[in-house]
C-alpha cells in the first residue's frame, strides 16, 4: 500500500506529475473531494456516469429509439425539441406518489423476472473489439458504411457486430463490419445481415443520385435514406425519400433502409403539415421500372402533399397512374 500524501503533494501531483490517456484519474480524485474525501466504488461509478458524455449520448439514442417512441404514440408523453414532458400536465404531490409507487413496482417486477439480463447489451461492451481488429476492419471497408455508403469525411464509421453481442456474435473479424453512426443506432439486435456484400454496389456512376451533393442538399435525414425536395414538385411541398445506397428501385431495398424510409416519410408528415395548414393529405408512390414510368433507376419514393381544391376531381388519387381510370 503506497504512503499518504498532504495537501501540497497532491497540488504537486496534479499539477506536474499526473500523466493521463484518459479522464479518469482527475475525475476520480474530484468526485472524492466531492464525496468529502472517501467514496465506495457505485458512488464512484455514479459520478464517472454523470461525466460521461458518450455514455450520456448513448441513453439519449436510446430514449428516442425505443421508449420516447412507444411512450409517444400511446398518447403517454410529449415532445418538442430536447422537452419531452407528461402529456397529463401537472401533477398533485398524492397523484404523483401514485405514479411513481407504478412505475417502482413494475421495475421490481421485471427485474425480478430478468435479473442482470436487462442490461446484457451494456454489459457485453465490458468485452470491447481490439483496437488492432478494429483499425483493420476500418481499413478493409475502404473507409465507407457497408449499408448506406457513407465515408468519413461526412460522418462517424463505427464497428457492427453482424451477429450482435447479445445473440452470442463474437469480435472476430468474419463478425464485424463497418456502419456509419446512424446506421449502426438504427440496427436491431434481431438483424443479422451481413451488408459488407452490398458495398460493391453503393454507388453507381452516372446516377444523378448516387451523387455526393444529393447528400449535402438533403434537406432530413434518418439511417440509410435521406429527403429533399423533387426538382419537378407536382405540388409545393412536393419531396423524395431516396436511400444513400444504390439500388435500382423499391423491391430492391433492405428491410432496413424500408424501415428507415417509413420513418423518414412520418417526420415529413409532421414538419410539413406544422409549417403548412392548407396541406391536407398526402400521396406516397414509387414508380419501379419504366413501364411503371420510372425515370431515374435509383429507388425513390414521392410524397406529394394535396391541399383541397388543387385538383378538380381527386378521387381514385394513385389510379390516375393510368389516365382516364381515377374515377370508379
Amino acid at each position: 500500500m503506497s504512503t499518504g500524501c498532504d495537501f501540497e503533494a497532491l497540488v504537486d501531483f496534479i499539477d506536474k506529475r499526473m500523466r493521463m490517456s484518459q479522464i479518469y484519474q482527475p475525475l476520480l480524485i474530484r468526485a472524492l473531494v466531492d464525496a468529502g474525501g472517501a467514496a465506495t466504488l457505485r458512488q464512484l461509478a455514479q459520478a464517472f456516469l454523470a461525466q460521461d458524455e458518450s455514455q450520456l449520448l448513448f441513453y439519449e439514442r436510446r430514449i428516442r429509439q425505443m421508449p420516447l417512441r412507444v411512450l409517444r404514440k400511446h398518447g403517454v408523453v410529449q415532445a418538442e425539441g430536447q422537452l419531452v414532458s407528461l402529456a397529463c400536465g401537472s401533477l398533485t404531490y398524492r397523484q404523483r406518489a401514485e405514479i411513481r409507487r407504478l412505475c417502482e413496482q413494475k421495475m421490481q417486477d421485471f427485474i425480478a423476472r430478468r435479473g442482470l439480463e436487462i442490461w446484457d447489451y451494456r454489459l457485453l461492451e465490458g468485452d470491447p473489439v481490439p483496437e488492432s481488429l478494429r483499425i483493420r476492419v476500418l481499413k478493409d471497408s475502404g473507409g465507407r458504411c457497408a449499408l448506406c455508403g457513407a465515408t468519413a469525411r461526412t460522418t462517424s464509421l463505427e464497428v457492427d457486430h453482424i451477429v450482435p453481442r447479445s445473440r452470442g456474435g463474437s469480435n472476430s473479424h468474419e463478425n464485424l463490419q463497418v456502419l456509419c453512426r446512424d446506421c449502426n443506432q438504427a440496427k436491431s439486435n434481431t438483424d443479422t445481415a451481413d451488408y459488407r456484400t452490398l458495398h460493391a454496389a453503393d454507388r453507381q456512376a452516372g446516377c444523378p443520385f448516387c451523387d455526393e451533393g444529393v447528400a449535402a442538399r438533403a434537406q432530413h435525414v434518418h439511417g440509410t435514406c435521406l429527403a429533399l425536395p423533387d426538382k419537378y414538385a407536382v405540388t409545393p411541398g412536393h419531396m423524395l425519400i431516396i436511400p444513400r445506397r444504390h439500388v435500382t428501385d423499391w423491391f430492391g431495398l433492405t428491410d432496413q433502409e424500408r424501415r428507415d424510409a417509413d420513418e423518414l416519410i412520418r417526420q415529413l408528415r409532421a414538419h410539413i403539415t406544422a409549417a403548412d395548414s392548407s396541406v391536407a393529405g398526402f400521396n406516397i408512390g414509387a414508380n419501379c421500372g419504366e413501364e411503371a414510368g420510372q425515370t431515374i433507376f435509383h429507388a425513390h419514393i414521392h410524397l406529394i402533399p394535396r391541399r383541397k381544391g388543387d385538383c378538380p376531381a381527386p378521387r381514385g388519387g394513385v389510379r390516375g397512374v393510368i389516365p382516364g381510370r381515377m374515377g370508379y
